[in-house]
């Protein structure tokens, strides 16, 4: 672990925190991103190893899967914020009648499948500077 966080930005390049728990989605995630300039920090395909992640990185936006095997990742939305990251959802599932789903009532929801334009611009809005 590392005292300090670090933020991984170049440019108009973004650190991209991904959490999807599918090894082919993350897989296509990382590609997409890395295509466009991006760094991926990840995937992680549970709470607990995005969790783990977040104590050494401090990313400039989130690309989150809201049920990783089972379990939801609000844990990882609630540090998130707590850490003043944007959040964009990558998910199947609405949020809005999910109990604890106002944790990501501002998130914007791309669905999936994951649209590459979709994507690329729900990371613009999330981090208008990038």
């Amino acid at each position: 672990m590392h005292d300090e966080k670090t933020t991984a930005m170049a440019g108009r390049s973004l650190s991209v925190l991904v959490v999807e728990d599918e090894f082919m989605i993350a897989m296509d995630l990382e590609l997409i991103l890395e295509q466009n300039g991006h760094a991926v920090l990840g995937p992680a395909s549970s709470v607990e190893t995005a969790l783990r992640l977040l104590e050494d990185v401090l990313p400039d936006v989130a690309l989150l899967d809201l049920n990783l095997r089972g379990q939801l990742a609000f844990p990882v939305a609630v540090r998130l914020q707590e850490i003043d990251v944007p959040i964009v959802l990558s998910s199947a599932y609405d949020v809005t009648g999910i109990e604890g789903g106002e944790i990501l009532a501002g998130a914007e929801n791309i669905g999936k499948p994951v649209a590459e334009r979709a994507l690329l611009n729900a990371l613009r809005r999330a981090v208008p500077a990038a």
